[in-house]
Protein backbone atom coordinates (compact mmCIF):
# COMPACT_ATOMS: atom_id res chain seq x y z
CA UNK A 1 0.00 0.00 0.00
CA UNK A 2 2.90 2.19 0.93
CA UNK A 3 4.15 1.81 -2.61
CA UNK A 4 0.89 2.31 -4.26
CA UNK A 5 0.56 5.46 -2.74
CA UNK A 6 4.46 6.38 -3.22
CA UNK A 7 3.55 5.74 -7.36
CA UNK A 8 0.42 7.96 -7.32
CA UNK A 9 2.80 11.14 -5.74
CA UNK A 10 4.98 10.42 -8.37
CA UNK A 11 2.31 9.88 -11.53
CA UNK A 12 0.52 13.12 -10.25
CA UNK A 13 3.43 15.62 -10.93
CA UNK A 14 4.42 14.09 -14.10
CA UNK A 15 0.87 13.89 -15.69
CA UNK A 16 0.80 17.97 -14.39
CA UNK A 17 4.38 18.07 -16.06
CA UNK A 18 3.09 17.32 -19.50
CA UNK A 19 4.85 19.55 -22.24
CA UNK A 20 2.83 22.24 -23.67
CA UNK A 21 2.07 20.85 -26.79
CA UNK A 22 1.16 17.50 -25.14
CA UNK A 23 -1.51 19.62 -23.58
CA UNK A 24 -2.84 21.31 -26.52
CA UNK A 25 -3.44 17.73 -28.53
CA UNK A 26 -5.63 16.63 -25.84
CA UNK A 27 -7.53 19.50 -25.13
CA UNK A 28 -8.65 19.72 -29.34
CA UNK A 29 -9.09 16.08 -28.87
CA UNK A 30 -11.56 16.58 -25.47
CA UNK A 31 -13.42 19.04 -27.62
CA UNK A 32 -13.30 16.89 -30.40
CA UNK A 33 -15.06 14.02 -28.30
CA UNK A 34 -17.75 15.78 -25.98
CA UNK A 35 -18.46 17.06 -29.77
CA UNK A 36 -18.97 13.22 -30.98
CA UNK A 37 -20.76 12.67 -27.55
CA UNK A 38 -23.77 15.47 -28.21
CA UNK A 39 -23.69 14.69 -31.82
CA UNK A 40 -24.49 11.13 -31.18
CA UNK A 41 -26.94 11.29 -28.52
CA UNK A 42 -28.64 13.58 -32.04
CA UNK A 43 -28.33 10.83 -33.82
CA UNK A 44 -30.14 8.62 -31.42
CA UNK A 45 -32.97 10.60 -31.55
CA UNK A 46 -33.35 10.90 -35.15
CA UNK A 47 -32.97 6.93 -35.36
CA UNK A 48 -35.70 6.56 -32.92
CA UNK A 49 -37.98 9.12 -34.15
CA UNK A 50 -37.43 7.77 -37.68
CA UNK A 51 -38.71 4.25 -36.41
CA UNK A 52 -41.79 5.85 -35.47
CA UNK A 53 -42.23 5.23 -32.17
CA UNK A 54 -44.21 7.70 -29.64
CA UNK A 55 -42.00 8.99 -27.39
CA UNK A 56 -42.38 12.68 -25.41
CA UNK A 57 -39.89 14.26 -27.17
CA UNK A 58 -40.81 13.35 -30.79
CA UNK A 59 -41.98 16.30 -32.92
CA UNK A 60 -40.69 18.09 -36.15
CA UNK A 61 -38.95 20.82 -34.65
CA UNK A 62 -36.84 18.41 -32.31
CA UNK A 63 -36.30 16.45 -35.30
CA UNK A 64 -34.40 19.10 -37.79
CA UNK A 65 -32.68 20.64 -34.39
CA UNK A 66 -31.12 17.09 -34.10
CA UNK A 67 -30.34 16.93 -38.06
CA UNK A 68 -28.65 20.09 -37.84
CA UNK A 69 -26.87 19.61 -33.91
CA UNK A 70 -25.83 16.13 -35.50
CA UNK A 71 -24.54 17.24 -38.67
CA UNK A 72 -22.38 20.42 -37.94
CA UNK A 73 -21.30 18.80 -34.49
CA UNK A 74 -19.84 15.58 -36.10
CA UNK A 75 -19.06 16.77 -39.89
CA UNK A 76 -17.63 20.30 -38.71
CA UNK A 77 -16.37 20.52 -35.00
CA UNK A 78 -15.63 16.82 -34.77
CA UNK A 79 -13.51 16.33 -37.33
CA UNK A 80 -11.55 19.76 -37.21
CA UNK A 81 -11.09 19.66 -33.69
CA UNK A 82 -9.34 16.19 -34.38
CA UNK A 83 -7.55 16.58 -37.26
CA UNK A 84 -5.93 19.90 -35.51
CA UNK A 85 -4.72 17.52 -32.78
CA UNK A 86 -3.21 14.94 -35.60
CA UNK A 87 -1.28 17.77 -37.01
CA UNK A 88 0.01 19.47 -33.68
CA UNK A 89 1.44 15.63 -32.86
CA UNK A 90 2.74 15.23 -36.52
CA UNK A 91 5.17 18.52 -36.15
CA UNK A 92 5.50 17.95 -32.58
CA UNK A 93 6.87 14.78 -33.71
CA UNK A 94 9.19 15.71 -36.78
CA UNK A 95 10.16 19.14 -35.07
CA UNK A 96 10.19 18.49 -31.70
CA UNK A 97 7.51 21.12 -30.86
CA UNK A 98 5.41 23.69 -32.52
CA UNK A 99 6.37 27.45 -33.87
CA UNK A 100 4.19 29.39 -32.33
CA UNK A 101 2.42 28.25 -29.07
CA UNK A 102 0.17 31.59 -28.65
CA UNK A 103 -1.32 31.34 -32.14
CA UNK A 104 -1.72 27.74 -31.16
CA UNK A 105 -3.97 28.43 -28.13
CA UNK A 106 -5.64 31.73 -29.98
CA UNK A 107 -6.79 29.84 -32.20
CA UNK A 108 -8.13 27.01 -30.01
CA UNK A 109 -10.15 29.38 -27.86
CA UNK A 110 -11.44 31.14 -31.23
CA UNK A 111 -12.75 27.84 -32.42
CA UNK A 112 -14.13 26.54 -28.98
CA UNK A 113 -15.69 29.87 -28.50
CA UNK A 114 -17.39 29.42 -32.27
CA UNK A 115 -18.40 25.81 -31.25
CA UNK A 116 -20.25 27.10 -28.20
CA UNK A 117 -22.04 29.78 -30.13
CA UNK A 118 -23.26 27.55 -32.63
CA UNK A 119 -24.08 24.69 -30.05
CA UNK A 120 -26.14 26.86 -28.31
CA UNK A 121 -27.84 28.45 -31.10
CA UNK A 122 -28.86 25.39 -32.63
CA UNK A 123 -30.14 23.69 -29.35
CA UNK A 124 -32.15 26.66 -28.60
CA UNK A 125 -34.16 26.04 -32.02
CA UNK A 126 -32.78 28.88 -33.54
CA UNK A 127 -30.32 27.03 -36.64
CA UNK A 128 -32.35 24.38 -37.88
CA UNK A 129 -30.79 25.00 -41.21
CA UNK A 130 -28.99 21.63 -41.71
CA UNK A 131 -25.55 21.22 -41.94
CA UNK A 132 -25.92 22.58 -45.63
CA UNK A 133 -26.33 26.10 -44.39
CA UNK A 134 -27.28 27.90 -47.15
CA UNK A 135 -30.33 30.09 -48.35
CA UNK A 136 -33.48 30.31 -48.54
CA UNK A 137 -33.35 28.82 -44.75
CA UNK A 138 -32.48 31.35 -42.28
CA UNK A 139 -30.57 30.86 -39.75
CA UNK A 140 -29.89 33.48 -36.32
CA UNK A 141 -26.93 35.61 -36.67
CA UNK A 142 -25.04 34.19 -33.90
CA UNK A 143 -24.75 30.25 -35.76
CA UNK A 144 -23.01 32.01 -38.84
CA UNK A 145 -20.58 33.89 -36.28
CA UNK A 146 -19.88 30.92 -34.28
CA UNK A 147 -19.20 28.73 -38.23
CA UNK A 148 -16.96 31.68 -38.89
CA UNK A 149 -15.07 31.90 -35.71
CA UNK A 150 -14.69 28.04 -36.01
CA UNK A 151 -13.08 28.48 -39.49
CA UNK A 152 -11.17 31.67 -38.49
CA UNK A 153 -9.61 29.52 -35.72
CA UNK A 154 -8.70 26.44 -37.83
CA UNK A 155 -6.58 29.27 -39.81
CA UNK A 156 -3.79 29.62 -36.76
CA UNK A 157 -3.66 25.69 -37.13
CA UNK A 158 -3.31 25.71 -40.89
CA UNK A 159 -0.52 28.68 -40.35
CA UNK A 160 1.12 26.20 -37.82
CA UNK A 161 1.15 23.11 -39.64
CA UNK A 162 2.86 24.73 -42.71
CA UNK A 163 5.66 26.63 -41.09
CA UNK A 164 6.37 23.08 -39.51
CA UNK A 165 5.99 21.52 -43.05
CA UNK A 166 8.74 24.59 -44.21
CA UNK A 167 10.75 24.23 -41.09
CA UNK A 168 10.90 20.40 -41.42
CA UNK A 169 12.36 20.90 -45.12
CA UNK A 170 14.93 23.45 -43.90
CA UNK A 171 16.38 21.46 -41.55
CA UNK A 172 16.66 17.67 -43.44
CA UNK A 173 18.23 19.66 -46.73
CA UNK A 174 19.06 16.90 -49.37
CA UNK A 175 15.87 14.33 -47.80
CA UNK A 176 12.30 14.33 -48.18
CA UNK A 177 10.22 15.17 -44.91
CA UNK A 178 7.86 12.12 -43.23
CA UNK A 179 5.17 10.69 -45.27
CA UNK A 180 2.53 12.02 -42.08
CA UNK A 181 3.89 15.81 -42.58
CA UNK A 182 4.10 15.59 -46.42
CA UNK A 183 0.47 14.70 -45.43
CA UNK A 184 -0.65 16.81 -42.71
CA UNK A 185 1.12 19.76 -44.50
CA UNK A 186 -1.55 19.47 -48.45
CA UNK A 187 -4.26 18.62 -45.33
CA UNK A 188 -3.72 22.47 -44.10
CA UNK A 189 -3.09 23.35 -47.75
CA UNK A 190 -6.23 21.98 -48.86
CA UNK A 191 -8.47 23.30 -45.98
CA UNK A 192 -6.89 27.07 -46.69
CA UNK A 193 -7.71 27.47 -50.77
CA UNK A 194 -11.01 25.41 -49.62
CA UNK A 195 -12.22 27.97 -46.78
CA UNK A 196 -12.00 30.59 -48.79
CA UNK A 197 -15.53 29.43 -50.53
CA UNK A 198 -17.27 29.30 -46.92
CA UNK A 199 -15.85 32.13 -45.45
CA UNK A 200 -16.80 34.19 -48.23
CA UNK A 201 -20.54 32.95 -48.31
CA UNK A 202 -20.56 33.68 -44.19
CA UNK A 203 -18.83 37.01 -44.06
CA UNK A 204 -20.26 38.98 -47.51
CA UNK A 205 -24.09 36.89 -47.75
CA UNK A 206 -25.31 35.03 -44.42
CA UNK A 207 -24.03 37.64 -41.62
CA UNK A 208 -25.29 40.16 -43.38
CA UNK A 209 -28.51 39.08 -44.15
CA UNK A 210 -29.31 37.64 -40.91
CA UNK A 211 -28.51 40.90 -39.29
CA UNK A 212 -31.22 42.59 -41.62
CA UNK A 213 -28.19 44.69 -43.60
CA UNK A 214 -29.26 43.17 -46.43
CA UNK A 215 -33.17 42.45 -47.84
CA UNK A 216 -31.76 39.65 -50.42
CA UNK A 217 -28.87 37.45 -51.44
CA UNK A 218 -28.48 35.06 -54.29
CA UNK A 219 -29.36 31.88 -53.47
CA UNK A 220 -27.58 30.25 -55.79
CA UNK A 221 -24.11 32.05 -55.44
CA UNK A 222 -24.08 30.97 -51.66
CA UNK A 223 -24.87 27.12 -53.00
CA UNK A 224 -21.92 27.70 -55.10
CA UNK A 225 -19.88 28.88 -52.71
CA UNK A 226 -21.00 26.40 -49.77
CA UNK A 227 -20.13 23.62 -52.40
CA UNK A 228 -16.73 24.76 -53.44
CA UNK A 229 -15.90 24.43 -49.62
CA UNK A 230 -18.19 21.57 -49.24
CA UNK A 231 -16.87 18.84 -51.65
CA UNK A 232 -12.96 19.42 -50.31
CA UNK A 233 -14.36 19.19 -47.04
CA UNK A 234 -14.34 15.76 -47.58
CA UNK A 235 -10.78 15.67 -48.56
CA UNK A 236 -10.09 17.61 -45.23
CA UNK A 237 -11.69 14.91 -43.38
CA UNK A 238 -9.98 11.53 -45.39
CA UNK A 239 -6.48 13.23 -45.93
CA UNK A 240 -5.64 12.65 -42.12
CA UNK A 241 -7.66 9.50 -41.97
CA UNK A 242 -5.23 8.41 -45.10
CA UNK A 243 -2.11 9.69 -42.89
CA UNK A 244 -2.99 7.10 -40.48
CA UNK A 245 -3.38 4.28 -43.20
CA UNK A 246 -0.01 4.77 -44.69
CA UNK A 247 2.01 5.86 -41.42
CA UNK A 248 0.91 4.19 -38.29
CA UNK A 249 -1.48 1.16 -39.78
CA UNK A 250 0.99 -0.62 -41.52
CA UNK A 251 4.00 -0.40 -37.94
CA UNK A 252 0.64 -1.16 -36.02
CA UNK A 253 0.00 -4.53 -38.23
CA UNK A 254 3.84 -5.78 -37.38
CA UNK A 255 4.96 -4.89 -41.02
CA UNK A 256 5.62 -1.56 -43.54
CA UNK A 257 4.43 0.76 -46.09
CA UNK A 258 4.52 -0.63 -49.51
CA UNK A 259 5.74 2.14 -51.37
CA UNK A 260 6.28 5.50 -49.82
CA UNK A 261 6.35 7.45 -53.13
CA UNK A 262 3.09 6.01 -54.36
CA UNK A 263 1.86 7.71 -50.82
CA UNK A 264 3.44 11.51 -51.95
CA UNK A 265 1.79 11.08 -54.85
CA UNK A 266 -1.55 9.98 -53.63
CA UNK A 267 -1.11 13.25 -50.94
CA UNK A 268 -0.27 15.39 -53.51
CA UNK A 269 -2.74 14.77 -56.56
CA UNK A 270 -5.45 15.32 -53.53
CA UNK A 271 -4.50 18.58 -53.31
CA UNK A 272 -4.51 19.41 -57.15
CA UNK A 273 -7.51 17.81 -57.74
CA UNK A 274 -9.97 18.45 -54.71
CA UNK A 275 -11.21 22.15 -55.41
CA UNK A 276 -12.67 21.77 -59.27
CA UNK A 277 -15.43 19.00 -58.32
CA UNK A 278 -18.42 20.87 -55.98
CA UNK A 279 -20.65 21.52 -58.77
CA UNK A 280 -21.59 17.61 -59.33
CA UNK A 281 -23.41 18.60 -55.70
CA UNK A 282 -25.17 21.13 -57.73
CA UNK A 283 -26.23 18.69 -60.74
CA UNK A 284 -30.07 19.49 -60.29
CA UNK A 285 -29.74 23.59 -59.98
CA UNK A 286 -30.48 24.42 -62.83
CA UNK A 287 -28.57 28.32 -62.92
CA UNK A 288 -25.35 26.49 -63.41
CA UNK A 289 -24.07 25.41 -67.35
CA UNK A 290 -24.04 21.82 -68.55
CA UNK A 291 -20.58 22.51 -69.55
CA UNK A 292 -19.40 23.61 -65.78
CA UNK A 293 -21.22 20.16 -64.63
CA UNK A 294 -19.64 17.87 -66.78
CA UNK A 295 -16.02 19.13 -66.57
CA UNK A 296 -17.05 18.61 -62.49
CA UNK A 297 -18.04 15.10 -63.10
CA UNK A 298 -14.44 14.49 -64.76
CA UNK A 299 -12.35 15.93 -62.19
CA UNK A 300 -15.01 14.11 -59.48
CA UNK A 301 -13.78 10.98 -61.67
CA UNK A 302 -10.00 11.31 -61.73
CA UNK A 303 -10.14 11.94 -58.00
CA UNK A 304 -11.18 8.32 -57.37
CA UNK A 305 -7.50 7.20 -58.98
CA UNK A 306 -5.88 8.58 -55.89
CA UNK A 307 -7.97 6.22 -54.11
CA UNK A 308 -7.34 3.04 -55.87
CA UNK A 309 -3.92 3.37 -55.53
CA UNK A 310 -4.38 3.96 -51.62
CA UNK A 311 -5.95 1.04 -51.77
CA UNK A 312 -3.51 -1.42 -53.49
CA UNK A 313 -0.56 0.35 -51.73
CA UNK A 314 -2.06 -0.62 -47.87
CA UNK A 315 -3.55 -3.34 -49.20
CA UNK A 316 -0.25 -4.64 -50.50
CA UNK A 317 1.35 -3.24 -46.63
CA UNK A 318 -1.28 -5.36 -44.86
CA UNK A 319 0.08 -8.12 -46.87
CA UNK A 320 3.77 -7.65 -46.12
CA UNK A 321 2.87 -7.55 -42.70
CA UNK A 322 0.24 -10.58 -42.73
CA UNK A 323 3.35 -12.33 -44.42
CA UNK A 324 5.81 -11.60 -42.14
CA UNK A 325 3.61 -13.50 -39.31
CA UNK A 326 3.52 -16.71 -41.14
CA UNK A 327 0.01 -16.13 -43.19
CA UNK A 328 0.09 -18.61 -46.06
CA UNK A 329 -1.73 -19.27 -49.16
CA UNK A 330 -4.06 -16.16 -51.08
CA UNK A 331 -5.92 -14.60 -47.86
CA UNK A 332 -3.92 -16.46 -44.87
CA UNK A 333 -2.30 -13.31 -44.21
CA UNK A 334 -5.72 -11.83 -43.19
CA UNK A 335 -6.36 -13.97 -40.21
CA UNK A 336 -2.56 -13.29 -39.42
CA UNK A 337 -3.35 -9.68 -38.97
CA UNK A 338 -3.60 -8.24 -34.98
CA UNK A 339 -7.47 -7.37 -35.31
CA UNK A 340 -6.80 -7.43 -31.18
CA UNK A 341 -5.67 -4.15 -31.74
CA UNK A 342 -8.09 -1.54 -30.99
CA UNK A 343 -6.76 0.84 -33.52
CA UNK A 344 -6.11 -1.84 -35.91
CA UNK A 345 -8.98 -3.41 -36.37
CA UNK A 346 -10.77 0.27 -36.72
CA UNK A 347 -8.76 1.17 -39.73
CA UNK A 348 -9.26 -2.17 -41.52
CA UNK A 349 -13.00 -2.21 -40.59
CA UNK A 350 -13.40 1.10 -41.62
CA UNK A 351 -11.38 0.43 -44.76
CA UNK A 352 -14.43 -2.13 -45.47
CA UNK A 353 -17.19 0.31 -45.25
CA UNK A 354 -15.41 2.78 -47.47
CA UNK A 355 -14.76 0.42 -50.33
CA UNK A 356 -18.88 0.70 -50.81
CA UNK A 357 -19.05 4.41 -49.89
CA UNK A 358 -16.11 5.20 -52.70
CA UNK A 359 -17.88 3.19 -55.35
CA UNK A 360 -21.49 5.38 -54.22
CA UNK A 361 -19.32 8.03 -54.77
CA UNK A 362 -18.70 7.17 -58.14
CA UNK A 363 -22.49 6.93 -58.78
CA UNK A 364 -23.39 10.47 -57.32
CA UNK A 365 -21.07 12.12 -59.06
CA UNK A 366 -22.25 10.89 -62.82
CA UNK A 367 -25.04 13.05 -64.02
CA UNK A 368 -27.37 10.38 -64.79
CA UNK A 369 -27.41 8.70 -61.90
CA UNK A 370 -27.26 11.09 -59.56
CA UNK A 371 -30.68 12.52 -60.45
CA UNK A 372 -31.65 8.96 -59.55
CA UNK A 373 -30.62 9.58 -55.99
CA UNK A 374 -30.70 12.90 -55.61
CA UNK A 375 -32.29 13.93 -52.42
CA UNK A 376 -32.72 10.63 -51.60
CA UNK A 377 -31.97 7.94 -48.53
CA UNK A 378 -28.91 7.12 -50.43
CA UNK A 379 -27.15 10.13 -49.75
CA UNK A 380 -26.98 9.79 -46.35
CA UNK A 381 -26.25 5.96 -46.42
CA UNK A 382 -23.49 7.09 -48.59
CA UNK A 383 -22.21 9.94 -46.52
CA UNK A 384 -22.40 7.76 -43.20
CA UNK A 385 -19.70 5.36 -45.20
CA UNK A 386 -17.41 7.66 -45.86
CA UNK A 387 -17.20 10.93 -43.11
CA UNK A 388 -19.20 8.42 -40.61
CA UNK A 389 -17.29 5.11 -41.37
CA UNK A 390 -13.69 5.52 -43.10
CA UNK A 391 -13.08 8.70 -41.37
CA UNK A 392 -15.05 8.23 -38.03
CA UNK A 393 -13.96 5.04 -37.17
CA UNK A 394 -10.41 5.59 -38.20
CA UNK A 395 -10.23 9.00 -36.10
CA UNK A 396 -11.75 6.06 -32.68
CA UNK A 397 -9.10 4.06 -33.61
CA UNK A 398 -6.52 6.51 -33.56
CA UNK A 399 -7.45 7.78 -30.41
CA UNK A 400 -6.72 4.63 -29.05
CA UNK A 401 -3.41 4.82 -29.87
CA UNK A 402 -2.61 8.82 -29.87
CA UNK A 403 -4.14 9.45 -26.31
CA UNK A 404 -2.28 7.06 -24.35
CA UNK A 405 0.77 7.91 -26.01
CA UNK A 406 0.43 11.83 -25.44
CA UNK A 407 -0.77 11.41 -22.14
CA UNK A 408 1.48 9.27 -21.22
CA UNK A 409 -1.43 6.67 -19.73
CA UNK A 410 -2.25 3.24 -20.35
CA UNK A 411 -5.63 2.34 -22.68
CA UNK A 412 -8.31 2.63 -20.28
CA UNK A 413 -10.86 -0.29 -20.68
CA UNK A 414 -9.40 -2.06 -23.62
CA UNK A 415 -11.79 -4.54 -23.68
CA UNK A 416 -14.27 -2.25 -24.23
CA UNK A 417 -11.94 -0.64 -27.04
CA UNK A 418 -11.44 -3.83 -28.85
CA UNK A 419 -15.47 -4.70 -29.54
CA UNK A 420 -16.02 -0.86 -30.14
CA UNK A 421 -14.83 -1.01 -33.71
CA UNK A 422 -16.81 -4.50 -34.62
CA UNK A 423 -20.25 -2.81 -32.85
CA UNK A 424 -19.82 -0.01 -35.13
CA UNK A 425 -19.35 -1.92 -38.22
CA UNK A 426 -22.29 -4.04 -37.66
CA UNK A 427 -24.34 -0.63 -36.79
CA UNK A 428 -23.01 1.07 -40.07
CA UNK A 429 -23.92 -2.04 -42.07
CA UNK A 430 -27.41 -1.85 -40.53
CA UNK A 431 -28.04 1.56 -41.30
CA UNK A 432 -26.03 2.77 -44.65
CA UNK A 433 -27.35 -0.67 -46.83
CA UNK A 434 -30.28 -0.22 -45.83
CA UNK A 435 -30.80 3.55 -46.53
CA UNK A 436 -29.11 2.68 -49.94
CA UNK A 437 -31.64 0.42 -50.49
CA UNK A 438 -34.73 2.62 -49.72
CA UNK A 439 -32.58 5.71 -51.55
CA UNK A 440 -33.00 3.47 -54.83
CA UNK A 441 -36.39 2.75 -54.22
CA UNK A 442 -37.37 6.78 -53.63
CA UNK A 443 -37.54 7.17 -50.19
CA UNK A 444 -36.43 10.80 -49.54
CA UNK A 445 -34.28 11.79 -46.92
CA UNK A 446 -34.50 14.58 -44.47
CA UNK A 447 -38.69 14.11 -44.14
CA UNK A 448 -39.38 13.46 -40.47
CA UNK A 449 -43.53 12.59 -41.10
CA UNK A 450 -42.84 8.22 -41.71
CA UNK A 451 -46.43 8.15 -43.18
CA UNK A 452 -45.74 9.70 -46.34
CA UNK A 453 -49.41 10.70 -46.87
CA UNK A 454 -50.38 7.26 -47.11
CA UNK A 455 -48.12 6.64 -50.58
CA UNK A 456 -48.16 3.22 -51.82
CA UNK A 457 -44.92 3.52 -52.84
CA UNK A 458 -43.63 3.88 -49.01
CA UNK A 459 -45.43 0.75 -48.14
CA UNK A 460 -41.89 -1.51 -48.76
CA UNK A 461 -39.65 0.95 -46.47
CA UNK A 462 -40.87 0.48 -43.71
CA UNK A 463 -39.12 -2.86 -42.34
CA UNK A 464 -36.11 -1.32 -43.80
CA UNK A 465 -36.52 1.91 -42.37
CA UNK A 466 -36.57 -0.21 -38.71
CA UNK A 467 -33.55 -2.03 -39.61
CA UNK A 468 -32.07 1.52 -40.48
CA UNK A 469 -32.87 2.71 -37.15
CA UNK A 470 -31.66 -0.89 -35.59
CA UNK A 471 -28.27 0.24 -36.97
CA UNK A 472 -28.32 3.74 -35.35
CA UNK A 473 -29.42 2.45 -31.98
CA UNK A 474 -26.54 -0.05 -32.47
CA UNK A 475 -23.87 2.71 -33.72
CA UNK A 476 -25.08 5.04 -30.03
CA UNK A 477 -23.91 1.94 -28.19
Amino acid sequence: ATMGATNQAAVAPARAALPFTNRLILANVRVAVLAFAVAAAMAFMQSISRANLELPFRSARMYYMSITAHGVLMALVFTTFFIMALGYAVVQRDNGDIRWPKLAVASYVTALAGTLMTTVTIQSFKASVLYTFYPPMQAHPAFYIGLTLVVVGSWGWTAIVIAGWRAARAANTGRPVSLAMHAMAVTAMLWALATVGVASEMLFQLIPWSLGFTEKIDPLLARTLFWYFGHPLVYFWILPAYMIWYSVLPKLAGGYLFSDPLGRMVFTMFLVLSTPVGLHHQFQDPGIPAAWKLLHTFNTMAISFPSFVTAFTICASLEIAGRLHGGQGLFGWIRKLPWGDPTVSSVLLAMLLFLVGGFGGSINSAYALNGLVHNTAWVQGHFHLTVGSAVALTFMGAAYWLVPKVSGRELELRLLAKVQPFLWFAGMFLFSFANHITGLMGLPRRVFATDYSGAVQAAPWAGLTMMSALGGVVLFA
